[in-house]
């Protein structure tokens, strides 16, 4: 039950800075107690109105934990010394704050706000010090003001302290004159929440701002979804009746919008479109690159194709099949060429082919994934060198312009004759825009990955719309070679990747269906699985760096939040010999397996085999909870099993418990054992291609758990592919106009 509680902060056990997260002794008539929340710019003797609720905390037993605070006046002399010792005020100590007190007494903050030249009169300060007194009371005065204007708005302490930092003493103005500027300058905070504030300052729906944000906002989620574009109708009529206002209005602000250079409409796929500008350039940039690649003289290989592979063969002891010879002298000789394929088609085969090959003609190539895990795995399976696509173009990030940049672009490009991507249905438009900046015409483009596999997370469909556009040449591997042949994972991948319903043959020894119809039942199969029975069944099995439960969603009981607490008992049980941290509704407790959340390009880490440091830690990045400092409020997180990276409160909101992950988030990586819940989910969540890149993560065994009805629904429903996008038709435009112009030229 939500109460309020009055006190001083007796002593500060825990704080942090960045995000004000404190842990309190806290001083209230009925005694001390212990008070947990954001409290910025905490300090000694300081006096507050706290409101919130008690909680049980596991370990540190009974706690006060306030989700909003207020200020009040310090009500004795004594408490007004602390106060101006407590180090909100820089240059008063303990001495000189008595004995201002003892001038001015219970009127010592209203002389220091209201008659700051009265502070002359005490011995020891003079101009400089009675100006700095000021100065640091009324900017803790400002900053106090700002958190009792904007915290009726449901803006949290951090929040305030985010935007007081940013805009100073203006800052609640500046919300009450326009809270949509709270969608650019903080996370968490989008359309809906700013629309609220702004009905509560009654800005009245039709205002040009909100309209303008209303659509910017529908704009940024469908991007979210994957899409570049959306036909300007259907936008209106979808919009209109959300935001209430009229399609006409709707209409005459997407005009304002294009006028102001934020939006495009053009003719597309035979309707008028409209999307953001910085997509519809991105589109256009990658379309042009690609076709000035693919029409590039190339470095010349010399010698005879076929002896080169021969000599590859004899070399690596292994045989080609005609079409993978093909893709290999496709490869080669290609400004830009794909090679697609499931798995067992011997996609890893030819790049290791196309290495000896380039590697024996002296040409320089680098090796590129999207992800972390996906770059290890292609550096194994190659036995070189790969980086991810954000370490070869030299990501960086600048806090002044609070955005990210490439080192390598269209000014500074990379220095290679060959470029091999892998795992290039996860690329979105704007990091191939990145990526194709800074490669330098001539170079060799090589992009491998399974076309049928989830799209990227961002927008864009980049992977099928190059194979689409049938302007590149494309190797389309459909043969599974005899080795692979022997996995049930993979033959019923294929399967189901045809529509077809798997096998569920008894004997296979990697794919398993354990039926299930209730969800607490698979729930606590799961667990079991996870913890005892596979362990036992492959006996060489580690519960936690081997086995991965994949789920197509966050939410349910059958969602990863749910699955990551129960697996967290069953797989790293609380143990006086683990220290743990409790962070607002997450536990890290040592030995945890954890996900990066969010890119964080300041994040630094230290490699802690080879000693060198670096920056940059990215979503999707997996690693194990290998240190925890309670006192300090801090974690140790070891990735990929060698960058070690520390966080604190300030940035421990990026981490998520990941002993269970969402399909989408296990894109480019490829785990021992996967274990996949399967019971009724969104029909927009149960699709063919969700289903067939959870199976192809599996390198040993999967087991599914759960109804084969829902399992047969969702090789039936393959809808999830379908995106708009304008790459595809975009790069035909230009094949199309460069063989009309030269059917001219003859």
């Amino acid at each position: 039950m939500k109460q309020a509680i009055e006190g001083s902060i007796e002593r500060i056990i825990f704080q942090n800075e960045s995000n004000g997260y404190c842990v309190l002794a806290f001083s209230t008539k009925e005694g001390t107690i212990t008070a947990a929340g954001q409290l910025p710019l905490a300090s000694k003797g300081r006096r507050y109105q706290l409101e919130g609720e008690w909680k049980n905390h596991p370990r540190y037993g009974m706690q006060f934990a306030f989700g909003s605070f207020s200020e009040l006046a310090p009500d004795s002399a004594d408490s007004i010394a602390a106060f101006l010792s407590s180090g909100v005020i820089k240059g008063i100590g303990p001495a000189l704050a008595e004995t201002i007190v003892r001038v001015f007494g219970m009127d010592t903050l209203k002389v220091i706000s209201e008659e700051p030249e009265r502070l002359l009169q005490v011995p020891g300060i003079g101009k400089t010090k009675q100006q700095a007194i000021v100065e640091g009371y009324m900017a803790h005065k400002g900053y106090a003001d700002t958190v009792l204007e904007l915290g009726p708005f449901g803006l949290s302490p951090h929040m305030c302290l985010k935007l007081y930092q940013r805009f100073g003493t203006e800052a609640a103005e500046l919300v009450r004159s326009n809270p949509y500027i709270l969608i650019e300058e903080l996370d968490g905070v989008g359309f809906a929440k700013a629309d609220k504030i702004a009905a509560g300052l009654g800005i009245p729906k039709e205002h040009p701002t909100r309209i303008r944000y209303g659509i910017l906002a529908a704009l940024n989620r469908m991007m979210e979804d994957g899409s570049t574009f959306i036909s300007e109708s259907e936008f209106t009529e979808e919009l209109a009746p959300v935001l209430e206002v009229s399609r006409e209005t709707i209409s005459d602000a997407i005009f304002e919008l294009v006028m102001d250079g934020e939006l495009i409409k053009e003719d597309l796929q035979g309707s008028r479109i409209v999307m953001l500008r910085r997509i519809y350039e991105a589109e256009r940039r990658v379309a042009s690159k690609l076709y000035a690649l693919a029409q590039a003289p190339l470095t010349h290989i010399s010698g005879n194709a076929e002896n080169m592979i021969s000599q590859s063969e004899r070399i690596s002891g292994m045989s080609l099949s005609e079409k993978q010879k093909g893709a290999v002298i496709m490869a080669i000789t290609s400004g830009v060429s794909v090679i697609t394929g499931g798995p067992g088609t011997g996609k890893t085969t030819i790049i290791n082919t196309i290495l000896s090959i380039l590697a024996n003609a002296g040409v320089q190539t680098a090796l590129a994934a999207p992800t972390g895990r996906a770059a290890k795995r292609m550096s194994q399976a190659c036995g070189r060198d790969a980086s991810t696509i954000h370490r070869l173009l030299e990501a960086m990030y600048s806090p002044d312009e609070q955005r990210m940049y490439f080192g390598k672009d269209r000014d500074n490009q990379l220095d290679y004759d060959c470029i091999i991507v892998d795992e290039m249905s996860m690329v979105d438009i704007q990091l191939m825009d990145a990526l194709l900046a800074a490669v330098r015409v001539g170079t060799r483009l090589i992009l491998v990955g399974d076309a049928d596999q989830l799209p990227s997370v961002g927008p864009g469909n980049v992977l099928r719309d190059i194979i689409d556009s049938e302007t590149v040449n494309v190797a389309k591997l459909t043969e599974i070679f005899r080795q692979a042949e022997e996995s049930a994972i993979v033959v019923n991948a294929h399967a189901i990747n045809r529509g077809e319903y798997p096998s569920y043959g008894t004997r296979s020894s990697d794919f398993f269906f354990l039926e299930r119809e209730d969800q607490a039942e698979t729930a606590d199969l799961i667990c079991e699985l996870c913890s005892t029975r596979l362990p036992e069944y492959f006996q060489d099995l580690d519960p936690l760096e081997d086995i991965q439960v994949l789920a197509p969603t966050k939410k349910d009981m059958l969602g990863t939040l749910a699955l990551n607490k129960r697996l967290q008992e069953v797989l790293n049980p609380e143990s006086p010999m683990k220290p743990q941290i409790s962070f607002m509704d997450r536990i890290f407790r040592l030995g945890d397996k954890l996900i990066q959340t969010k890119n964080d390009y300041m994040l630094g880490w230290r490699n802690i085999k080879d000693f060198s440091t670096g920056d940059g830690v990215f979503n999707g990045d997996i690693g194990i909870v290998s240190g925890v400092d309670r006192e300090a409020g801090r974690l140790h997180v070891l990735f990929d099993g060698d960058r070690l990276v520390e966080y604190d409160y300030s940035n421990m909101e990026e981490l998520e418990l990941a002993y269970a992950l969402t399909v989408h988030k296990s894109q480019g990586c490829e785990f021992p054992v996967v274990v996949i819940p399967m019971l009724k989910y969104l029909r927009v969540l149960t699709t063919r291609n969700l289903l067939y890149t959870a199976l192809t993560r599996a390198k040993t065994a999967v087991v599914i758990v759960g109804s084969k009805r829902i399992m047969n629904a969702m090789v039936d429903n393959n809808s999830g592919a379908v995106r708009n996008s304008g790459l595809a038709l975009r790069l035909r435009a230009l094949w199309d106009f460069d063989q009309e112009l030269m059917g001219e030229l003859r």
